[in-house]
């Protein structure tokens, strides 16, 4: 099974997560903020993941350190569950339309954390919630989850809608990504190793 469970407790906040990629898309989100709840429904759906996060994080401060620290926690149970890296297909790619926007992602899962994401829209905001968190987010994702994700927004004028692009996108290029490829029967790099 290529699962993982993992709680960070810091001054700023308390976080339980699990992670099953062999799922089916269910779990509970409590983040206590509601869009960024959302966008992790958006997340395991598409990405047809089980996953659970319950954090209690300074909300009342803002919401950068909840949004990053669930980021961190998602990649370090990411690179748990994913091991070796044994067999996976290792490179997803998806382009999601959303109403009037459309954004795309690619994903190396080759062990190397860089994160490229181009939004002319990243100092808008959801009500209270800052598309530049988004960003933050998958930061934090790449780097403890070890892998390379370009995000981009080709068009789009909603700032909601792009928001649920990316997380879209990067579901679904992950979902690609970490399937299993029945012709490689070992790991996925020339180095032998990722």
């Amino acid at each position: 099974m290529r699962t993982a469970e993992i709680e960070r407790n810091t001054k700023e906040t308390a976080i339980k997560l699990s992670l099953n990629l062999d799922g089916t898309g269910a779990g509970e989100i409590d983040t206590g903020v509601g869009f960024f709840n959302h966008m992790l429904e958006l997340l395991k759906k598409h990405a047809l993941i089980d996953l659970s996060v319950a954090c209690k994080g300074d909300v009342d401060v803002d919401y950068h350190h909840t949004v990053e620290d669930v980021g961190l926690v998602f990649g370090q149970a990411l690179n748990r569950a994913l091991g070796e890296r044994r067999g996976i297909v290792r490179y997803g790619f998806a382009s999601i339309p959303m109403d009037e926007a459309l954004c795309e992602t690619s994903i190396d899962l080759g062990g190397r954390p860089f994160l490229v994401m181009q939004s002319p829209m990243k100092h808008a905001t959801v009500r209270d919630f800052e598309v530049k968190l988004i960003e933050e987010f998958f930061r934090a994702v790449t780097v403890e989850g070890r892998l390379n994700a370009h995000l981009r927004q080709i068009y789009g004028d909603e700032a909601h809608h792009v928001c649920e692009g990316f997380f879209k996108s990067f579901a679904r290029a992950l979902r690609q990504a970490i399937s299993s490829d029945p012709r490689e029967t070992g790991v996925p790099s020339s180095k032998g190793v990722i």
